[in-house]
């Protein structure tokens, strides 16, 4: 784990395909099941995706994406580097996706999560996900479950209102 006072400043930007071979290897150490560099590059170029990294100087230390395709946000992936887990860099993550689906006038929201990873699923409720149903041995490694998310109306002001007051109580990263 990297000590508190090492950590500079996180800064949250647009996933460019120079982070591409970042992400990948990233990916790697997140994710029992990664995905290629080239579904990466595919993504950067997608018109329908919008992906994001968490950088500290040059090092992406986090990353995560949606296809926000009509009125629908579908967020696809959330990692962050175990060494810099805990830290808040994934809700920073998620709150740049769902900020960027509110921005595009999204009306709904979906992910699916590890039954057992209840971080994650702790993470989601905060901003208003609610888990649907469940998709029987969805990850392919393990044929572990796959609890089914939604945000029902983004545009709700009790949703709007949560949103806004996770973002505040984030503040400037760190």
């Amino acid at each position: 784990m990297v000590e508190s006072s090492k950590i500079r400043t996180i800064q949250i930007e647009p996933m460019r395909i120079d982070d591409v071979e970042q992400v990948a290897a990233l990916d790697e150490k997140c994710f029992p099941t990664p995905w290629s560099e080239s579904a990466y590059i595919t993504e950067v170029y997608n018109q329908s995706a919008f992906y994001v990294v968490a950088r500290i100087g040059e090092q992406v230390v986090g990353y995560a994406g949606a296809w926000l395709i009509m009125d629908e946000a579908h967020i696809t992936t959330l990692g962050v580097d175990p060494e810099y887990q805990g830290r808040g860099i994934g809700e920073r993550l998620l709150a740049s996706l769902l900020e960027e689906a509110i921005r595009r006038g999204v009306e709904r929201s979906t992910l699916e999560v590890r039954r057992h990873n209840y971080v994650a699923q702790r993470l989601y409720r905060k901003y208003g996900f609610c888990p649907v149903a469940v998709r029987k041995g969805y990850y392919t490694n393990n044929n572990e479950d796959g609890i089914v998310m939604w945000i029902e109306d983004m545009r709700d002001p009790g949703f709007l209102q949560v949103f806004a007051k996770n973002e505040e109580a984030l503040g400037e990263p760190a």
